[in-house]
């Protein structure tokens, strides 16, 4: 018989240093990382959170299990003013509970006591429970990016399949993300 799913989970915490592998285990058990490849994050992208001082690094516990986690960071792109909600996953046993308003909300109420004048996130067109959250959370709609992807030499077409093709193109976009955080 499969275990019961769980009914709540409602421990905010900071993220600390005893929770870092479950973050990286359910963001990558939650985010496919094809429709956009830099959302996947490494351990020292995410450890490096630990060491910013106002932290808006959090996880929700439900006892010891991470039932979702947000990282958030004061400063987008050159703008030192704006706070940037970076990623943000729940558990599927703990989605439609009010798990991720909750993260989203206390991410950005400590970047605001931090000093941000407004919050960014980037949502994928397609994932519309996220723009949703991010709506009901009073995040609005403000610039479209697409990604562009030329793959380069013969054989690599990106839609084929070709394991190789895609893992590199992963890490190469994962890369990119973490020099541009």
């Amino acid at each position: 018989m499969a275990d019961a799913p769980p009914t709540s989970a409602g421990d905010l915490r900071e993220l600390g240093f005893e929770h870092l592998a479950a973050v990286l285990d359910l963001g990558h058990r939650v985010y496919d990382t094809d429709a956009m490849p830099y959302t996947g994050w490494s351990l020292s992208a995410v450890a490096g959170h630990l060491d910013t001082p106002d932290s808006a690094c959090l996880v929700m516990l439900d006892g010891d299990r991470v039932a979702g986690f947000v990282l958030g960071s004061l400063s987008f792109e050159q703008r030192a003013d704006w706070g940037y909600l970076e990623w943000i996953a729940v558990d599927p046993d703990f989605q439609g509970r009010g798990v991720a308003s909750r993260l989203v909300k206390e991410c950005c109420a400590r970047l605001a006591a931090a000093g941000a004048v407004c919050v960014v996130t980037d949502v994928e067109r397609r994932n519309s429970a996220s723009a949703e959250l991010m709506r009901r959370n009073g995040f609005t709609e403000q610039a479209t990016v697409s990604l562009f992807v030329r793959p380069l030499g013969e054989g690599h077409d990106m839609g084929d399949g070709d394991a190789h093709a895609s893992a590199a193109s992963r890490r190469h976009f994962t890369r990119a993300a973490e020099r541009i955080r």
